[in-house]
C-alpha cells in the first residue's frame, strides 16, 4: 500500500523565478513609491489570519518552504522587464515608465524576514511572517508570500484535523480533484505536514519524499470477466501490495473473492493486505466485511475505506464502531472541502523614522472593530506550563519593554485578560532572510510533520474538538494593547 523511496535519489528542485507571481497593483504601487521618493523608507509587514479554518480551534503554519524559494530566486528577468514594458495604460500611453523598469531590472532584496517553523501551531492575529525592509521591496513580496502560506495552510490545517479523529493512517489521494497541478502538488505537500501518512501523488512523492500509496481501481475489475478472475490476476502481479477493491458490483460477493484470493495467496507464502470499500454504508459494511474475513481466518486482512470522507465523517464512523484500519481522504482534503480560503492577510505595521531612529506605529482602521490591525514591529512568545501543555500566546512589539506581570489582553473582548509571567515562553517568530539572504535552512518536510503531530497531540482536547472548539488563548502584551486604542482613537480623531 505504501512505498518510500531512497531519499538520496531525490531530484534536486529547478529553481522557479516567481517575481512576477504578484497582482498588478504591487507593481504600480511600486512605481508610485519609486517616483515620489519612499522606495527606501524602511517599513515593517506581518502576514497573519483573522480566524481559525473550519470553525476550529488552531492551524497549522505550512508553505514556509515556498516562501524561502520565492526570496532566493527573486529577480525581474528581462523577459519580465519587455512584458511589463508592454502593459498599455488604460488612459493611454505605457503602463510603466522605461526608468522604472530599468529601476526594477537591478533590483535586488535587502529585507529581514521572520518567520514560523512550518508544522507550527498558530492562531488568529498572530505573525505568522514579519518583513522589514524598503517599503517597495516588502509591497512586491506580498501576495507571492500570501500565496505560498495560504493555501497550503489551510491544507495542512485540514490533514491534522482529519488525522487527530481517523485513529489510524490515513492516505491523501486528491490529485485528480485538485485545482490544477501546482495545486495538488502543494495539497500533497501540506497534507503530509499535517498528518497524512502517505500520498498517492507520484511527483509529490518524488519531489519531497513522502511515502507514495495506492491500490487499482474499479476500471481494473471491469476489465476482466469476472470479479474473482480480476482479483486473482491481481494478485499474482502485486503479491507484495495487494489490496482488493470489493465495491465494483457488490461488497458481499466482492468480500468472498477476496476471501477465495487471500486463501490461495496464503498457500503460495504470500499475503493478502486488504480490502477497500469506496462506497455504500461504509459502517455497515465495513463491520459485515470484518465479520466475514475473521470466520474466514484472515484476521491479519485490512479494511480501507474511502469515499468522500473528511473528519465529520470519519468521526462519525467510528462513534459507530466501524472496524477501518486505514483511511483515503481525497477531495475534501486537497480542496480544502467546506472553507475555500485562510483569509490569509499581510499589513503594513510601522513606518521608520530615519530622522528619530524610532519606529513609528501605523495601524489599518475600519468600520469592523475586528479587522482593526495590530501596530508595531511583532512577535510572538508562546508561554508553557511546566507540564508542558500551553497556556497562552502574547504579541508584543520587540521595541517596547513586556511589563513584569506579561498580562495578555483579547484584542477584541478587553474583558478577557490572562496573567502568563508564572510560565516559560518560547519566540514563535525566528530568522530566515537577513539583507535578502536565506539564512534557515529548507529542512525535510518530515521535520516538519513531526513538529505538528507533536503540537497538535499536545493540545488540550477542548481546542481539538471539531464541534465548538475552546478558544485557545492569544491575547496582546497590556501596553501593546493600550497604544493600540491610544492609536484607534487617534485616528478616528476622537
Amino acid at each position: 500500500m505504501v512505498a518510500w523511496h531512497d531519499a538520496d535519489k531525490i531530484a534536486k528542485r529547478i529553481p522557479e523565478n516567481l517575481t512576477l507571481l504578484t497582482d498588478l497593483y504591487q507593481i504600480t504601487m511600486a512605481q508610485g513609491y519609486w517616483e515620489t521618493g519612499k522606495a527606501d523608507t524602511r517599513a515593517c509587514f506581518y502576514l497573519f489570519f483573522r480566524d481559525n479554518p473550519f470553525d476550529g480551534g488552531y492551524s497549522i503554519a505550512c508553505g514556509i518552504d515556498g516562501a524561502i524559494e520565492l526570496i532566493e530566486n527573486f529577480k525581474f528577468s528581462d523577459s519580465d522587464i519587455e512584458y511589463l514594458a508592454s502593459l498599455p495604460a488604460p488612459g493611454g500611453g505605457a503602463l510603466f515608465k522605461s526608468a522604472f523598469l530599468e529601476y526594477l531590472k537591478s533590483l535586488e532584496l535587502t529585507v529581514d524576514v521572520e518567520a514560523v517553523l512550518e508544522g507550527e501551531l498558530v492562531f488568529p492575529r498572530e505573525p505568522l511572517v514579519r518583513v522589514i525592509g524598503p517599503i517597495i521591496e516588502c509591497q512586491l513580496l506580498e501576495t507571492a508570500l500570501l500565496n505560498c502560506i495560504n493555501f497550503q495552510t489551510l491544507v495542512a490545517t485540514k490533514a491534522a484535523r482529519v488525522c487527530s479523529v481517523a485513529g489510524g493512517p490515513v492516505a491523501e489521494f486528491g490529485l485528480r480533484r485538485a485545482q490544477g497541478p501546482n495545486g495538488g502538488v502543494s495539497a500533497s505537500r501540506a497534507a503530509f505536514i499535517g498528518g497524512c501518512a502517505s500520498t498517492s501523488n507520484v511527483l509529490a512523492g518524488k519531489r519531497y519524499n513522502i511515502p507514495v500509496s495506492g491500490t487499482h481501481a474499479h476500471s481494473w475489475v471491469m476489465a476482466f470477466e469476472t470479479e474473482l478472475e480480476a482479483f486473482r490476476a491481481y494478485a499474482q502481479v502485486s503479491p507484495t501490495n495487494c489490496v482488493l477493491l470489493i465495491d465494483t458490483y457488490n461488497v458481499i460477493e466482492g468480500t468472498r473473492n477476496a476471501i477465495i484470493v487471500g486463501h490461495e495467496m496464503e498457500e503460495r507464502g504470500e499475503h493478502l493486505t486488504g480490502v477497500r470499500i469506496d462506497s455504500g454504508d461504509l459502517a455497515w459494511l465495513s463491520k459485515a466485511a470484518r465479520g466475514m474475513l475473521d470466520e474466514a481466518g484472515l484476521e491479519s486482512v485490512k479494511i480501507y475505506a474511502s469515499n468522500d470522507l473528511d473528519e465529520r465523517t470519519i468521526e462519525s464512523l467510528k462513534t459507530q464502531g466501524a472496524p477501518i484500519d486505514s483511511w483515503g481522504v481525497g477531495t475534501r482534503l486537497a480542496t480544502a472541502f467546506d472553507q475555500a480560503a485562510l483569509g490569509g492577510v499581510y499589513k503594513l505595521s510601522a513606518i521608520h523614522d530615519e530622522e528619530t531612529g524610532e519606529w513609528i506605529p501605523r495601524i489599518k482602521v475600519t468600520e469592523q472593530a475586528a479587522k482593526a490591525t495590530i501596530p508595531g514591529v511583532l512577535d510572538v512568545r508562546r508561554y508553557v506550563r511546566e507540564d508542558g501543555s500551553l497556556a497562552g500566546d502574547m504579541i508584543y512589539d520587540v521595541n517596547f519593554p513586556v511589563q513584569e506581570e506579561q498580562v495578555i489582553i483579547d484584542p477584541v473582548d478587553a474583558t478577557r485578560r490572562k496573567k502568563l509571567g508564572s510560565y516559560r515562553y518560547t519566540q514563535l517568530l525566528s530568522p530566515l532572510v537577513r539583507s535578502g539572504q536565506v539564512v534557515r535552512e529548507s529542512e525535510p518536510i518530515a521535520y516538519a510533520r513531526d513538529r505538528a503531530a507533536k503540537n497538535v497531540a499536545g493540545l488540550d482536547p477542548s481546542i481539538k474538538r471539531l464541534l465548538r472548539p475552546h478558544t485557545y488563548p492569544v491575547g496582546l502584551e497590556s501596553d501593546l494593547f493600550e497604544r493600540r486604542d491610544e492609536l484607534l482613537l487617534k485616528m478616528r480623531g476622537i
